[in-house]
């Protein structure tokens, strides 16, 4: 029965498939359904992620985010928002993951950004919320790859969607939230009114 979609052998085949596969159609049904394994609280849930930590699955989505299918990069996204939830995996999202989700993210003044549709940037920027609420180093991350520059400018541009406004906002609030950081962000010529909607 549908058990057999928790068993660690699943597992194991979907990171297969994430690792092998160039097919984005495949890559994206992969991510997805790793991202409905491990939604929510429930006890299942707790064992994918977990299971997909310790088969090194996290750096096979991670991967995903340079992907040219934006369908793959948002389902691969929505994966490590929810398997973000486990803290130990936060910790290493953020440890390896931020730059790329960064990278994804419209403006900057680094190479152009994807052309990303509003649904996938409110996921990108959902994502680095999960993984940086409670996770200093994450944020430290997010500061140093130029996140805080292009969150302002979303948040500021007056071009963006209301959606993904109040997205950046929130990850921005959860960055000035963390005391250790106001001084270095004031330095870098930040203030407090930046980091609201």
């Amino acid at each position: 029965g549908y058990e057999l979609l928790f068993q660690p052998e699943v597992v194991r085949i979907y990171i297969s498939l994430l690792k092998e596969s160039k097919t984005p159609t495949i890559l994206e049904a992969a991510a997805g359904a790793i991202q409905n394994l491990c939604a929510g609280r429930w006890t299942y849930g707790r064992c994918i992620r977990a299971a997909l930590r310790q088969e090194k699955g996290l750096s096979a989505i991670a991967d995903l985010l340079t992907a040219d299918s934006e369908r793959v990069v948002k389902a691969a996204s929505g994966a490590l928002r929810n398997l973000a939830v486990d803290l130990r995996n936060k910790e290493l999202i953020g440890k390896h993951a931020i730059p790329n989700l960064v990278k994804n993210l419209p403006g900057g003044q680094q190479t152009p950004a994807k052309n990303l549709s509003e649904d996938t940037v409110v996921s990108l920027l959902n994502t680095i919320n999960e993984v940086i609420v409670d996770n200093l180093e994450a944020a430290k991350k997010l500061r140093e790859t130029q996140g805080i520059e292009k969150l302002v400018l979303i948040n500021k541009s007056g071009n963006r969607s209301e959606r993904e406004v109040r997205a950046a906002a929130l990850v921005l609030q959860t960055v000035w939230g963390y005391k250790e950081l106001r001084k270095p962000l004031e330095k870098e010529g930040w203030k407090k009114s930046d980091f609201q909607v």
